[in-house]
């Protein structure tokens, strides 16, 4: 199997895109992820009354399912590197009524800023695949460091596999040519929850504009 192409682009570079991009987001991207986010969601199965923690809300619209799924007596927290994310998502939840339900900061996934064992579940969309690759097992350590044991993880991700279709060999060329702006790219995710220590309890392979994606579930053993 290849390499995983590396990201080049700085955290400050990153933040800056996505500052830019935070009022664009869901008219550039957001539809064409968001049927992969809800099967996400539904495999996740937040219950009344957990603990959750999205890390790379972006613009906020599965915040808003959580923060629905754990009721008034549960509790959700965000983590997101982009103040432009931060502030879109906080009005969303302030629209509905929900932003008691939610925390959120600003702030960099591979330092997460909870204690340990004190999440029920993680939802990570489309946001493990932004960081360079010696990066992804610490966020992933990181994630098993948070969890209760027990405790799940959805990881939805741009997914690497043997004979690479035309429009991947595409895709990735577009990456390594423009890294700032296409800073996602196909990893292994499977593999580095694996390595972490997870148990992975589902996998469904899904595909978009003719990349594969897959939607994993796992959990950190009890």
């Amino acid at each position: 199997m290849d390499e995983i192409s590396r990201v080049t682009r700085s955290k400050e570079e990153a933040r800056a895109a996505y500052d830019a991009l935070s009022g664009w987001y869901d008219l550039l991207a957001g539809e064409s992820e968001q049927r992969f986010k809800e099967q996400g969601l539904r495999m996740l199965g937040v219950q009344i009354g957990e603990t959750v923690l999205e890390i790379g809300f972006g613009t906020g619209r599965s915040l808003l399912a959580l923060a629905r799924s754990v009721g008034k007596s549960g509790k959700v927290y965000g983590i997101d590197i982009s103040p432009g994310m931060y502030r879109l998502s906080q009005s969303l939840l302030c629209k509905a009524d929900l932003a008691d339900r939610v925390k959120l900061k600003i702030g960099d996934a591979a330092v997460l800023p909870f204690p340990s064992e004190s999440i029920n579940a993680i939802f990570i969309s489309f946001t493990l695949e932004l960081f360079d690759t010696p990066e992804i097992p610490i966020v992933v350590a990181e994630c098993r460091r948070v969890l209760h044991p027990g405790g799940r993880i959805c990881v939805v991700s741009m997914t690497q596999k043997e004979g690479a279709n035309t429009m991947i060999i595409l895709y990735e060329w577009v990456h390594r040519a423009l890294p700032s702006w296409v800073d996602c790219r196909p990893i292994r995710a499977q593999l580095f929850l694996k390595e972490a220590g997870f148990e992975i309890l589902e996998i469904r392979e899904q595909s978009m504009w003719g990349l594969p994606v897959e939607i994993l579930l796992a959990k950190r053993p009890a």
